[in-house]
């Protein structure tokens, strides 16, 4: 892999840390200073919808600025919403708190990006192997995170930063070690970093219209393979707590201990997932994601012993990593290099925001139609990859995107 690739796993380990961090800490932040309880996890939930609403944007000044410059600024937009939620902690600001959320979506949208500025790094052949390299970098971030609250709970007094509630002053400084976590990855773009020789268009539009480049079915497979992955992931990971620990009443340290293996399910297998691309091509990837999803189903279905849990947020985690990864790989061999940003953005909007809603959604779900129900709309997700999977069962990589 060049080394372009490995700067880029890096910096997704530092950038995407505010992911998890803000996860983490919300809805105990956010319970305690939201004015409504159901309000409580409304920081995560904008942060989702910063993505999401970030996406177009954040790839229009790609196209005129460069990569690399919209990459230093994703940074600095994270470093500065971490100051920002550490000041509204101090402050018992549960509105400030939603507006870091938000800006920290942004910036989330920006290093999403960087997925693609590998695939751009390698040849062709490669584009797995490199998403999956820079995924890896999202199991460094679901450790460095959360850690930080640790590291940081004597911080925010030395700076004289200060909580009502002493239970968070530790938060304050996770947020503030965040701001000089981003400020490192920052320097890391800045070096290591260089915008890869693609061929560059001086327009937006310019290439074919977007009409005409999703009328052949393989991009709708790409794109359906990451948004469901996405979605389905995101519905029963928000849900799985909710339902675990309030409604079935297992422990929080059993609850804990399924969430954590089932981060770690998705990002593990980015160790080979990229090679397996290369072995049994993008469909037959897709499909495997797909399996691991229908047994995931099966799985929670058949009870709400721990072990159930346990099972079916691990299988969730690798049908995840095998649908988003086979689903990013194949994206670049749908469109011409003058196209790429605005495909990249109709895909980031429609994978981000699907993932949005589904997040939104599940904790709604699950408390009023519970768990079956929620699994039930999840098998509805699956059957939507098989069916463009079904769709494209003729068609193969080898698309050409210059002729459709």
């Amino acid at each position: 892999m060049p080394v372009t690739v490995w700067v880029l796993m890096f910096t997704q380990a530092l950038s995407m840390s505010a992911a998890p961090l803000i996860v983490f800490s919300g809805g105990i932040v956010g319970g305690d200073l939201a004015p409504v309880a159901g309000w409580a996890t409304l920081p995560i939930a904008l942060v989702m919808v910063g993505t999401a609403a970030s996406v177009i944007p954040v790839t229009r000044m790609m196209h005129r600025w460069g990569r690399r410059s919209v990459f230093v600024l994703g940074a600095l937009l994270a470093g500065g919403s971490s100051v920002i939620a550490a000041m509204a902690i101090s402050a018992a600001s549960f509105w400030w708190f939603c507006v870091a959320g938000f800006l920290m979506g942004g910036s989330v949208a920006i290093a999403q990006q960087y997925r693609f500025a590998a695939i751009e790094a390698v040849s062709s052949g490669d584009s797995g192997k490199a998403a999956s390299r820079v995924l890896l970098g999202g199991l460094i971030a679901a450790y460095i995170g959360p850690e930080l609250v640790v590291y940081g709970r004597n911080l925010g007094p030395i700076v004289g930063l200060t909580a009502d509630n002493p239970e968070h002053l530790p938060f304050i400084g996770a947020f503030l070690l965040l701001g000089a976590v981003c400020l490192l990855a920052m320097l890391v773009l800045l070096v290591g970093y260089r915008n890869q020789s693609v061929v560059e268009v001086t327009a937006f539009g310019e290439g074919r219209p977007l009409g005409q480049i999703f009328r052949h079915p393989l991009i709708w497979l790409a794109i359906v393979a990451s948004a469901m992955g996405y979605a389905m992931m995101s519905f029963m990971m928000t849900a799985t707590p909710v339902n675990m620990h309030k409604i079935i009443g297992h422990s929080l340290m059993d609850t804990k201990w399924v969430i954590q293996s089932h981060i770690m399910a998705m990002f593990l297998p980015s160790f080979f997932s990229g090679w397996l691309i290369s072995r049994i091509g993008h469909h037959r990837m897709i499909a495997a994601g797909v399996l691991a999803y229908v047994v995931c189903l099966a799985v929670a279905y058949s009870g709400h012993h721990l072990m159930h849990y346990w099972w079916a947020l691990v299988l969730l985690g690798v049908g995840w990593n095998f649908l988003f990864v086979g689903g990013t790989a194949l994206l670049p061999l749908c469109y011409q290099p003058a196209e790429r940003y605005k495909v990249q953005s109709v895909n980031e909007f429609i994978v981000f925001g699907i993932q949005a809603t589904a997040a939104l959604s599940s904790g709604w779900v699950v408390n009023q139609y519970g768990w079956d129900t929620l699994l039930g709309l999840s098998s509805v997700m699956v059957m939507l990859v098989v069916l463009v999977l079904w769709v494209n069962r003729r068609s193969r990589s080898e698309f050409n995107p210059v002729t459709g």
